[in-house]
């Protein structure tokens, strides 16, 4: 996982965390404001109950609310609602707001010093209860109560104002732990409902972060060797070519070729040749830099980019240390594996300022060197250019012959040494150049043999042979050249049936199996 994506992979859960706070939160302070709201209501609606319940049974508030004494029944009335549930005190004012009784846990007594109330006037003036909570704020008064001022009404004017006072504490308390019991509930609840979903987005994340990691690992990594792939150098590359005129130093592209590995791969297997190239990338990473780039571009090709290197000489030191490490034996089961390699070097920026550039150049450097023998260290030359570009014509002539059947066949007569009677032909191939001259097998049969045509120019001498042969008499016979790599095919096999069932008999031989007959191809 990249580094961005990692910051918004680290954003997102923050992000979740940060929301499943806010509705736990939420859900919290929906529960408690529904609860203190429920809680004060049932408070006021108390309060204002007892006020009316009392304002109901008083009949005398007119003489009390100008300082006379309450009449016996309203005095034995006082007495029993002061013993009689949650009401902790009684007060009746006068219409301007002054108190004048009050019946609370000590006693029903008339005031001596009024005390003004702006709640009991307020109720006078509008004609309207006004109901209230508190917290208790003394120790002779409840921690939470509700207070209610009703005004009493006698001929439509009001005379008087009766406050109740009502504990509401534990009523609170078990609302406060019902709320608690609800909230806590709730919060569980939408945790579990938001959670749940998250944790599964969390872990299916994860998961896909994980999976895009390993296509990305993939995709820029070869698979049996962990090292970079072809794409991802050239990425790479890319990037250091990119800095090198700030760094003010040179690079190097070691491209760098096993010798003769499928001979060790047929010898020993498949695992064998797996593990020599597990074990060359190793020995590869352990004699280059942090800096350095080491890639496997497939098959037996590895490439190693020097990074920081001063000039020609430390790239040649190092082509030095990684044929030293790679020529150590390797041990496999009960078998040691030596092997050699061939390294093509080139150098930037002089062989090149883009990575095709270094690349080919490297690669026709590992040319020269598997051409001067192998197990040799070749750095790129301007000429090997001219080189390419005329092993590449050639490759398009021979494309071009075996496509349009351009390729010509000369008979060179063979007789019998004992007798001198001729005894057949050998059909020689030849290649016409654009300029009309004739290119030899020795020149263009290789080629064919890289760019696996050779079958195909084989089956066409074959049939041209076989064609000619058929118009000559029975008792000659015709002979047909084989490159190595057709014996190495099934192509022989091939050959003789075509040659039976085209009437002829067939010598098959490799056109360069004597020195006099490769004199003789070149002679024609």
């Amino acid at each position: 996982m990249s580094f961005l994506s990692e910051i918004s992979f680290r954003r997102g859960i923050g992000l979740l965390a940060v929301i499943l706070v806010v509705l736990l939160g939420g859900t919290w302070m929906t529960v408690k404001v529904t609860t203190d709201h429920l809680l004060n209501q049932n408070a006021k609606v108390t309060a204002r109950d007892w006020a009316t319940f009392l304002a109901t049974n008083v009949t005398d508030f007119a003489q009390i609310a100008g300082g006379e004494q309450p009449s016996a029944a309203s005095l034995s009335f006082f007495q029993a609602t002061r013993k009689a549930g949650r009401v902790f005190r009684y007060v009746i004012f006068n219409a301007e707001g002054y108190s004048q009784l009050v019946s609370d846990r000590d006693g029903v007594s008339l005031v001596s010093l009024s005390a003004y109330s702006a709640a009991a006037a307020r109720a006078a003036a509008t004609g309207q209860p006004v109901i209230d909570t508190r917290s208790g704020t003394t120790a002779d008064m409840p921690a939470y109560f509700a207070e209610a001022f009703m005004p009493v009404m006698v001929g439509g004017k009001p005379v008087a104002t009766i406050a109740a006072f009502v504990d509401q504490t534990e009523q609170r308390n078990s609302f406060y732990w019902d709320f608690l019991l609800a909230a806590a509930a709730l919060c569980l609840l939408t945790g579990l409902s938001f959670g749940i979903p998250a944790i599964a987005w969390y872990r299916r994340t994860r998961e896909k972060q994980q999976a895009d990691r390993r296509i990305r690992y993939l995709a820029q990594h070869d698979v049996l060797t962990g090292l970079t792939n072809r794409a991802y150098l050239i990425e790479k590359l890319e990037r250091a070519l990119a800095t090198l005129p700030l760094r003010g130093n040179g690079l190097a592209v070691h491209f760098i070729d096993i010798d003769h590995f499928k001979e060790i791969n047929d010898t020993l297997g498949h695992d064998g040749g797996d593990f020599l190239l597990k074990t060359i990338a190793e020995r590869l990473l352990a004699v280059s830099r942090l800096d350095d780039i080491v890639a496997r571009l497939g098959g037996d090709e590895f490439v190693a980019i020097q990074r920081s290197i001063a000039g020609k000489a430390d790239a040649d030191a190092f082509a030095v240390r990684v044929a030293d490490a790679l020529s150590t034996p390797i041990p496999f089961k009960d078998h040691e594996i030596a092997v050699t390699v061939s390294i093509g070097v080139a150098m930037a920026p002089t062989d090149g300022t883009d990575p095709d550039r270094l690349l080919k150049s490297a690669d026709l450097a590992l040319y020269r060197a598997k051409d001067d023998g192998r197990n040799c260290t070749r750095f790129f030359l301007p000429e090997m250019d001219a080189a390419l570009l005329a092993r590449l014509r050639l490759e398009r002539i021979v494309r071009d012959a075996v496509q349009n059947c351009r390729f010509v066949l000369h008979y060179q007569p063979v007789f019998e040494v004992s007798s001198g009677r001729l005894i057949g032909f050998e059909a020689l191939i030849r290649l016409p150049a654009p300029d009309g001259t004739l290119i030899p097998p020795l020149t263009f049969i290789p080629v064919a043999e890289e760019i696996r045509l050779i079958d195909k120019i084989g089956a066409w001498v074959l049939n041209e042979a076989c064609r000619i042969a058929a118009t000559w008499p029975d008792d000659l016979t015709v002979a047909v050249n084989l490159s190595p790599a057709q014996f190495e095919s099934s192509c022989v096999s091939r050959c003789a049936r075509g040659l039976r069932a085209g009437g002829a008999s067939a010598r098959i031989g490799d056109y360069r199996n004597t020195v006099a007959r490769q004199q003789r191809n070149r002679l024609g």
